[in-house]
């Protein structure tokens, strides 16, 4: 989630029991200051390079090492790459992606009809689908999520947006703003020199935006829950919003993670428990979208339905059950444009941040990790009921139903949230009708469900989670998997807004214990995953799987910090000192080795005052000697570097590789001033209409990125 559009407020009334009291009890605030925790957490645990190595099936060797000096902070208007590294602008905010249009220019006015049919704003997590297996490193269709807009940007042309605040929004701006949110899918290729562009008018081009009708399969689809004056069967939604992180299937599906969805509604009246829970406004949306309702221009009620206030007799007379058609893992199939997008709810309702593939196996569950980004809430697994079957893998160039394929696997299986033990293990937590809560009732008695109703479940993820036990996490971010081993790393970016140790936490919406259903916080003790109180600069947690299914290990990888912090228990130096770590990924390079990059989303002022947002490279197989030490410490700070910088005002995010590893894409989202040119390292001259956008990174030489 960007720090722009972040919500401020603790949603979670849980009292279960806080990370930071497990950490405590493991290690002493003498090993914490030397930055010894996660050497305690490993030796405890017998979780080091040692595991890895057993766990990922390989003889130790020498390790990767990365091949480039950590480059300086930087506080401009251009990105930085490391000496011998050039860095292209690619399909910025606003590219057409039809053939004919008028070129951009920083004075052009924005229109409904233009946005819907050009690149989305502010670019998010993505992926590239190969079109062939022959071509994949140059050719693809490049699928990525645009988060949320910059009404400023937008709307330059006429100084700035119309009534946002108070007032009915104009039609028009509402619409375009409505198109500038979703999910682009764009055909993008290589020349022989090196250089990318997309292809205008691609059969493969196309937006799925907060208005596109989608599908709503698994356990709520056609239930009393989801039924609307749209969709009176509950088989229908419209669109998908704030789609931050995301996922890929080995099928060939793209995964677009609804993340911050509750901020485009508003509900005047008296609020669903869930639809409190979770944070749904209850005197303007975000942007102000249903203040357009009513315009003699208005279609099938497109303005109306982000007002979920109660009106009618019924569900199906008004728009009350609409919030409940977000906050799902949306799945598209990018080769397939005559495809509706599927909303897949077995995997639970929340802000989702993301959507992680586990570790693949011949017949063995199909598994996918997920974080819900608010203060003190949870991480979710699910696990697929049917065994994965490689030959429904990805076949590029082939055309075949990959939708009914996700519905194998996505349709049914079982989710779970995470509990974090106080003997450095970990239990995943049912969310199933009849699972054990923490004070021995079963789940769905203990929600007022009825015991065949798995749709109320899925529609009260967060309560369900809360019921169950399971840890409040300090804004769990992106996630990744090391293919080898099975290894998970999360970020958990920060938790600046917490009270004293010790105080008492205060209440939303009235309420003052955890059984009172869509109660969050107002003010919290610390009770996040983190030993450190007033955590703003966040840390990286690492877990591993057991055999067991329900069992895992865990330790802590990293933590953010200033250089110059008394609490910097990583021993960061000023060449990688960074805070808010954000986007991630387990970038494998074979052979039971790879790089683990870091992104960062940072306000934290010890980091920020020396550099902007930025990315990270680390070999965790290369933290330590003979493999028996694997977190980072003062001892191996050599072995984390600093890759790249954004320019001023922006959020580094999104990432993936060519598969020859030859070109590295991340995003720049909500910069400044800039870009300049298609050179992203190229500083503006004057000031530029900021522009999201992807950057390619390669070698001058045409080598492997990083190595």
């Amino acid at each position: 989630m960007s720090k722009a559009i972040e919500d401020h407020r603790v949603l979670n009334p849980s009292g279960n029991e806080p990370f930071v009291s497990v950490l405590e009890r493991h290690v002493s605030r003498r090993s914490v200051m030397r930055g010894g925790l996660g050497l305690a957490a490993a030796s405890m645990l017998g979780f080091g390079g040692a595991a890895r190595v057993q766990a990922s099936g390989v003889n130790q060797k020498t390790p990767l090492a990365l091949a480039f000096e950590s480059v300086r902070g930087s506080r401009t208007d251009a990105v930085v790459v490391p000496p011998g590294y050039t860095a292209q602008v690619l399909v910025p905010w606003g590219t057409s992606l039809v053939e004919g249009t008028p070129e951009w220019r920083d004075e052009l006015a924005m229109t409904a009809e233009r946005q819907a049919a050009s690149v989305g704003m502010h670019h998010d997590g993505m992926h590239g689908f190969a079109l062939d297996e022959s071509t994949a490193s140059r050719h693809f269709v490049l699928a990525l999520n645009n988060e949320y807009i910059d009404q400023q940007a937008l709307w330059v042309s006429q100084g700035g947006p119309t009534n946002a605040e108070k007032g009915a929004r104009p039609v028009e701006e509402s619409r375009t703003e409505i198109n500038a949110h979703g999910v682009t899918l764009v055909e993008v290729e290589a020349s022989a020199d090196g250089h990318w562009r997309h292809v205008p008018g691609s059969p493969y081009n196309r937006r799925l935006t907060s208005a596109s009708v989608m599908d709503i399969a698994g356990p709520v689809a056609g239930s009393d829950y989801v039924r609307t004056r749209f969709s009176p069967e509950g088989r229908l939604a419209r669109g998908t919003n704030n789609n931050c992180g995301n996922g890929f299937t080995p099928w060939g599906t793209y995964l677009a993670c609804e993340e911050n969805w509750p901020n485009i509604f508003v509900n005047t009246g008296e609020r669903f428990r869930d639809d409190a829970r979770i944070g749904v406004p209850t005197r303007r949306s975000r942007y102000g979208w249903e203040t357009s309702a009513g315009d003699s221009s208005e279609q099938n009620d497109e303005f109306a339905r982000f007002d979920i206030t109660p009106r009618g007799d019924a569900a199906i007379d008004d728009y009350r059950n609409e919030a409940r058609t977000f906050g799902y893992q949306v799945e598209i199939d990018p080769y397939d444009g005559s495809r509706r997008a599927v909303k897949r709810t077995a995997l639970g309702r929340f802000r989702h941040e993301g959507c992680w593939l586990g570790k693949l196996e011949p017949g063995k569950p199909v598994v996918f990790y997920s974080g819900h980004d608010a203060r003190n809430e949870y991480i979710y697994k699910f696990v697929s009921a049917i065994a994965w079957e490689p030959a429904d893998a990805n076949r590029p160039g082939e055309a075949y139903d990959r939708l009914a394929i996700g519905a194998k696997y996505l349709d049914h299986g079982v989710l779970y949230a995470a509990r974090f033990d106080a003997d450095g293990r970990g239990e995943w937590l049912p969310l199933a009708p009849e699972a054990p809560t923490a004070d021995g009732r079963r789940l769905h008695e203990a929600l007022g469900l009825a015991g065949s109703d798995a749709a109320g479940i899925i529609i009260n993820t967060c309560d369900a989670a809360d019921l169950m036990g399971a840890t409040p996490m300090d804004r769990p971010e992106w996630a990744s998997v090391d293919p080898a081993s099975g290894e998970v790393y999360l970020t958990l970016t920060n938790n600046s807004k917490r009270s004293e140790e010790g105080s008492e936490a205060t209440f939303t919406n009235g309420g003052g214990a955890i059984e009172e259903f869509g109660v969050g916080f107002a003010t919290a003790p610390p009770n996040a995953a983190n030993p450190r109180a007033d955590n703003g600069a966040g840390h990286i947690i690492r877990w591993r799987e057991d055999d067991d299914v329900t069992r895992f290990v865990w330790e802590v990888f990293v933590f953010g910090a200033a250089a110059a912090d008394s609490d910097n228990l990583s021993g960061l130096t000023e060449m990688n000192q960074f805070a808010s770590p954000d986007g991630l990924w387990y970038d494998d390079r074979g052979d039971g080795q790879g790089i683990l990059w870091i992104q960062t989303d940072n306000s934290y002022t010890g980091v920020a005052e020396h550099t902007n947002d930025q990315l990270l490279a680390v070999v965790p197989g290369a933290l330590g000697a003979g493999g028996e030490q694997a977190v980072v410490d003062a001892d191996n700070q050599q072995h984390l570097k600093r890759f790249a910088v954004g320019p001023n005002g922006c959020e580094v995010t999104g990432i993936f590789a060519t598969p020859d590893r030859t070109a590295l894409f991340i995003n720049i989202q909500h910069p400044g001033n800039w870009p300049a040119s298609e050179d992203a390292t190229e500083q503006a001259r004057g000031n530029v209409r900021p522009r999201a956008s992807t950057v390619v990174i390669q070698r001058q030489d045409g080598g492997q990125i990083a190595v």
